[in-house]
């Protein structure tokens, strides 16, 4: 939150709305290694009795979990590694020696944002505090915590011109600003992933729907009985959407089907409606470079396919009844003048 759109940017690296554990704030030329589990004193899995006879005894038993603790962290210091991430809990002694070592600990509490750290530095995600070796380590070039607006952050930097993740830094005045840029930013790298899929694309503003409408039309007409009343209704089922985008422009639906219909019935299978004031209903949408993605049409003409026939097969009708139970006794008058 703050500053305006235009101070937006894009980033390789990761960056998570986080705030560093320890006291070490900056990392650069990083090792780093990523655990899923807590980095914290171990926990037996089976229950134990250890009899204490003495306060000396139990001082050596505290003293042996901490100096446990210590050779674990020691050692991934020692392997060479500057930043530690977890997915769990980082406990007060643990993070004693975390700064006793110079080590910067980040804490995340997704799963999804360890697998996407460990993506982003080349790291293999450790399931024990265990000193990470060469092939499971990570490498960063600068790790460190920055703040955005009034959001502390903590940032993992990659200086080389490609990566395997990159981060788009959103800034704006207001919440609603910021979550309409979001969501077109999502729609464009959702469009772009779908054209890598398929790049096969179609005329949209309706021109799609309105020419399938009339070939399914065409082809009803061949068709004998019953089944060309159906098929019909699929057809017109599809002038939904061109409806749909001449009422939301506050046109008269009606007039714009029969235009639309009128052209393609002409050989102008790409005219499709045009949303913009003081001009003619109908637009070439492939001129006018308004196309949609063939996956995108496809998908949603099988999955609304798919959820009429599942209605249509539905042959029980659930009725609705009453509760079980003793009926409430009927109010009769209170006196002979009701």
């Amino acid at each position: 939150m703050g500053s305006g759109i235009l101070a937006s940017h894009v980033m390789n690296g990761m960056v998570f709305k986080r705030d560093i554990e320890g006291d070490v704030k900056k990392a650069a030329d990083a090792k780093i290694a990523v655990y899923s589990c807590a980095v914290d004193i171990n926990q037996t899995e089976t229950k134990g009795t250890v009899l204490i006879k003495s306060a000396e005894e139990l001082l050596q038993y505290s003293n042996r979990e901490e100096d446990l603790l210590e050779k674990q962290i020691k050692a991934i210091a020692e392997s060479g590694v500057k930043v530690v991430v977890s997915g769990g809990k980082m406990g007060d002694l643990a993070l004693h020696f975390i700064n006793k070592y110079k080590l910067l600990a980040v804490r995340l509490m997704s799963k999804f944002d360890i697998r996407r750290v460990a993506n982003t530095v080349g790291a293999i995600v450790l399931s024990t505090l265990v000193p990470p070796t060469a092939d499971v380590q990570g490498h960063c070039d600068l790790v460190y915590l920055d703040e955005i607006g009034d959001t502390s952050v903590v940032v993992f930097k990659q200086e080389k011109k490609e990566g395997a993740i990159s981060t788009i830094v959103l800034r704006g005045a207001t919440e609603n600003s910021m979550d309409d840029v979001e969501r077109a930013i999502d729609d464009g790298v959702n469009n772009f992933k779908a054209i890598t899929k398929d790049n096969r694309l179609l005329p949209g503003a309706g021109a799609t729907e309105v020419e399938l409408s009339r070939l399914l039309t065409q082809y009803a007409d061949t068709r004998p009985g019953l089944e060309q009343y159906a098929i019909k209704k699929f057809g017109a089922a599809l002038d939904t959407f061109p409806k749909i985008l001449a009422e939301n422009a506050g046109v008269k639906a009606v007039e714009v089907l029969a235009k639309l219909h009128a052209a393609h019935l002409e050989g102008m299978k790409n005219v499709g409606f045009n949303i913009e004031e003081d001009a003619e209903a109908a637009i070439d949408a492939e001129k006018a470079g308004i196309l949609d993605l063939y996956l995108t049409k496809a998908s949603a003409l099988r999955l609304a396919v798919g959820a009429a026939i599942t209605l249509l097969r539905v042959n029980k009708i659930v009725m609705a009844k009453q509760a079980g139970g003793p009926k409430p006794p009927k109010q009769g008058a209170q006196d002979e003048d009701d």
